[in-house]
C-alpha cells in the first residue's frame, strides 16, 4: 500500500502562483510515475502533469509553459509549481503514483485550488 499526502492548495488571484506538494510513503516500487490530476465540477478528471522515475515529463497543453512538475525520488516527493494561474485552473488537484512493472495506482485525498478573477 502507498499513501500520498498533499499540501499547498488554496485561494489565489488570477496571475498568482501556488506550489503543490505531495509526499508518498509505503511500498513504493522503483519504476513509477508520479503526477497531478485535476477535476473541476461537472468535468472528468484530467492529467495535468506527470514525471517518471527517469524524470521524463508530460504536461497538458492548457498548462504547458505555466506549470512545472518536479520530483525528488530519494524523498518520494513530487511538486507542482503553478504560475500565472487562471480561473479555469480552479479544480480539485489530486496527486497520483502509478507503478510500471506491476500495474497499480494510488491517489491522494485531493486539494482544492481556487483562482479568482
Amino acid at each position: 500500500q502507498v499513501q500520498l499526502v498533499e499540501s499547498g492548495g488554496g485561494l489565489v488571484q488570477a496571475g498568482g502562483s501556488l506550489r503543490l506538494s505531495c509526499a508518498a510513503s509505503g511500498n513504493i516500487l522503483p519504476l513509477n510515475i508520479m503526477g497531478w490530476y485535476r477535476q473541476a465540477p461537472g468535468k472528468q478528471r484530467e492529467l495535468v502533469a506527470g514525471v517518471s522515475s527517469s524524470r521524463s515529463t508530460q504536461y497538458a497543453d492548457s498548462v504547458k509553459g505555466r506549470f512545472t512538475i518536479s520530483r525528488d525520488s530519494a524523498k518520494n516527493t513530487v511538486d507542482l509549481q503553478m504560475n500565472d494561474l487562471k480561473p479555469e485552473d480552479t479544480a480539485v488537484y489530486y496527486c497520483n503514483l502509478a507503478h510500471v512493472l506491476i500495474p497499480s495506482e494510488y491517489w491522494g485525498q485531493g486539494t482544492q485550488v481556487t483562482v479568482s478573477s
